[in-house]
This record gives C-alpha cells, sequence and structure tokens, in this order.
C-alpha cells in the first residue's frame, strides 16, 4: 500500500503536539511495508528514512498567515458575548479571514501540487489528511477524487477540542466552520466519544483510531532519579485547575519533594515548582526517567468526552513510569487504574497519593513495568498502523 499523507507538520521545532504523533504514525506504517509519501501544511518538508517527502507549496503564505493571525488575536476583540461563550461554535473575525484568504490563495497550490504529485507517484492509493484545517482547503478533496479516482480520509487528532461544540485552544484554528464533511470518503478520530458529533456534521464513514507509542522511541533509560513529581506538557490552557491541584498546590505542601516542570507557555505562579530547561524533544525521556512520578493533566475537553486519546499517556507508559493522572472519562478503555496507573480527584488525594509511591519505590517501578506492557501488547504504532491500512482498505 501507498499513502500520500498532507500532515500539520513535520517539524518538531514548532510546538504542534500532533507532530511527534506523525512521525511515528508514518515509522509505524513503514515498519510495516507501507509506503509514505509526506507533504507539510505548515513549515518545511523534512526528510527521513521511514518517508518521501515533498516539500510544502505555500510555505511563505502559511508563515504570514501565522503572523496576521498573531497579530488580529493581539488587537482585535471578540464581539460581544463571544469571550464568555465557553462552547461556543461561533468563527471570529480572524478565523473568518483566514478562511477565506487560504481558499482563495493557498487552495489552489495546494491542488497544483497534489495533482503533480499524483501524477508523478501513480500507484497512490489513498490520501489521508492529519489535522490540516479542512476547512482552509474547500472542494479539493471533491477534486482529487473526481480526478483521480482515489479514496480520501481525514484524520482529526483534536477531538473533542477541535469540534464546534467546543471552543478550541484559542491559539489554533476553528476548522470545521465552512467545511463539508461530505467531501472525504472516512473520517478518523482520536475519540470515541465525539465520534458520534462527526457523523452528526456529516462525515459518512467515522472510524476510531488512538493515540499510542512507539516503545523503541520511548524506552526506559538507567539514569539516577533526582525528580520526585515531574510534568511536561503546552500551556496551561484548559487544565489550569489541575495544574494547580497537582502541582502548584503540592510544591507549596510538600517541601520535603522536589516537584519540576519542562514546557512553554506556562504563565502561571508555580509554587515551588522548578522549570527544567525546553531543551529538544529527544531531551524529554531523559526527564521523564529521571521522575519518580510522572503526571498526565489532560485538558478539559478530552478529560470530559469518553476516550479522548492524547498522546502524553502512552508515552509515559511505554517508558515505563509511574503516572499520576487527572480525571480522565473512558481511562479504563487504555489502562487499569490502581494496577498501571493512578487517577486523583482532588489536591488533597494528590498529595496523598504523591507521600505513598514515594516511600514505596517497588510499587513505582512495578506499577511502570505494567504500563509498558500494556502498550507492548495494545498501544504500539505498529498496531496503531495495521488499523489505519485495515480503515482504508474496508472503508
Amino acid at each position: 500500500m501507498k499513502i500520500l499523507a498532507v500532515c500539520s507538520s513535520l517539524d518538531l521545532r514548532y510546538p504542534f503536539s500532533c507532530t511527534p504523533a506523525w512521525w511515528q504514525m508514518f515509522k509505524g506504517l513503514y515498519e510495516i511495508g507501507v509506503e509514505v509519501v509526506a507533504i507539510p501544511y505548515q513549515s518545511r518538508g523534512i526528510e527521513s528514512l521511514w518517508w518521501k517527502v515533498y516539500d510544502n507549496p505555500a510555505q511563505l503564505e502559511g508563515a504570514g498567515f501565522a503572523t496576521v493571525r498573531r497579530f488580529m488575536h493581539r488587537f482585535i476583540k471578540p464581539g460581544k458575548g463571544e469571550a464568555n461563550n465557553k462552547h461556543s461554535s461561533r468563527e471570529s473575525l480572524t478565523d473568518k479571514l483566514t478562511r477565506t484568504l487560504a481558499n482563495a490563495l493557498v487552495r489552489p497550490k495546494w491542488q497544483r501540487c497534489l495533482s503533480s504529485i499524483l501524477e508523478r507517484e501513480e500507484d497512490v492509493d489513498a490520501i489521508i489528511i492529519f489535522t490540516v484545517p479542512l476547512n482552509h482547503l474547500r472542494g479539493l478533496a471533491s477534486y482529487l477524487k473526481m480526478r483521480y479516482n482515489i479514496p480520501v480520509l481525514y484524520y482529526d487528532g483534536d477531538i473533542p477540542a477541535s469540534l464546534p461544540s467546543f471552543e478550541g485552544f484559542a491559539s489554533g484554528f476553528r476548522i470545521y466552520q465552512g467545511a463539508d464533511l461530505t467531501e472525504y470518503d472516512a473520517f478518523i478520530s482520536n475519540s470515541k466519544g465525539g465520534a458520534a458529533e462527526l457523523r452528526r456534521m456529516g462525515a459518512q464513514q467515522v472510524h476510531v483510531l488512538y493515540y499510542g507509542a512507539d516503545p523503541a522511541v520511548f524506552s526506559p533509560v538507567d539514569v539516577d532519579q533526582d525528580v520526585d513529581v515531574f510534568f511536561y506538557g503546552h500551556g496551561c490552557e484548559y487544565r489550569r485547575q489541575w495544574i494547580e491541584a497537582m502541582i502548584v498546590e503540592p510544591s507549596k505542601e510538600l517541601a520535603q519533594y522536589r516537584f519540576a516542570l519542562r514546557g512553554t507557555a506556562f504563565d502561571i505562579e508555580l509554587g515551588r515548582t522548578e522549570r527544567l530547561p525546553y531543551a529538544s524533544f529527544s531531551k524529554l525521556r531523559e526527564y521523564a526517567c529521571r521522575s519518580r512520578i510522572n503526571l498526565n493533566i489532560t485538558r478539559q475537553a478530552h478529560a470530559s468526552v469518553y476516550a479522548s486519546s492524547s498522546a502524553r499517556l502512552f508515552e509515559l507508559a511505554a517508558m515505563g513510569c509511574c503516572i499520576v493522572s487527572n480525571p480522565v472519562e473512558g481511562l479504563e478503555e487504555w489502562f487499569e487504574p490502581g494496577k498501571e496507573i493512578f487517577s486523583v480527584h482532588s489536591a488533597e488525594e494528590a498529595m496523598a497519593t504523591y507521600r505513598r509511591l514515594l516511600s514505596d519505590g517497588r510499587e513505582r517501578r512495578e506499577v511502570g513495568r505494567r504500563a509498558r506492557e500494556r502498550v507492548l501488547r495494545e498501544h504500539t504504532y505498529q498496531q496503531r498502523a495495521r488499523e489505519l491500512v485495515r480503515i482504508v482498505q474496508g472503508r
């Protein structure tokens, strides 16, 4: 099988949370014998051992849109009532302008580019679009299907936050307003609970494909554990309550323990928590394995909609970490609470759990071992790649 993958980005220097997942998915596809031809929607194309790459045909326009969008978000205020609407499906002036310009200026370039690639790569079996704003490319899927008779699928890795019923990320796009879901042969969702809304919005078929981890990339390393409680992530948006309950308050109360955080956009007071250097993506494994307890703090949208997967949980488990998580609906779909992972419901419960685990190294190691074994059995990216192939073949 040969897949043309249009993905949000391949550049790990940009803080797009999906990018490491695309690397692992494409590597997993390569390992099971699928040829991947990749092209990024944002930033430059990056060649690898596991995929062939083509350059982004609208890299300059994309960078320009990002600059203009940042400027408009800074200086143009939302309309009356819009700022306080927690789950607004309204499209802001910034998003509407960006969408209009993208369809006028960027979409034609992508149509020419993908047509050229398909004529050069004559044996492509399917096109999969990975979390690119689909309302920026309205009509493109229909055009490609009609001209080349190739199925086009869309994988949204940000559900439910990306759905119109949720407000999405302040730094992100509203990707569904103005889009036509019937253009696509099938949708793939990282969330079981969010799949029903895609059907209501017009998706012809919806499949669920969770995140996972490559156990060769996210593997345990033997380092001295000099951090007691650690969290990594991008920003406190929609999870500030749990960052305060699981990091800030405990760091103040449990002065005998070392709390640490690695990430960007944490513009809040963090108590006694130490900020570790952001460094490179490859440094993440060392940070996690240096820590006796690793935290999974899921944003409200993903935590509240059943079985809405995110990458961190599988990455930590693959490294054999002892994981403590905030409450996540459907957590048991992936790991067994109390045996492979711990879940806490308050700052008090978090502190009690930290005290118990930090006094019992044997329990921490055993829970981490069981979590990694679960990943190896059920959640590797080779397994996800096989699931993706079955979706393409059986759509």
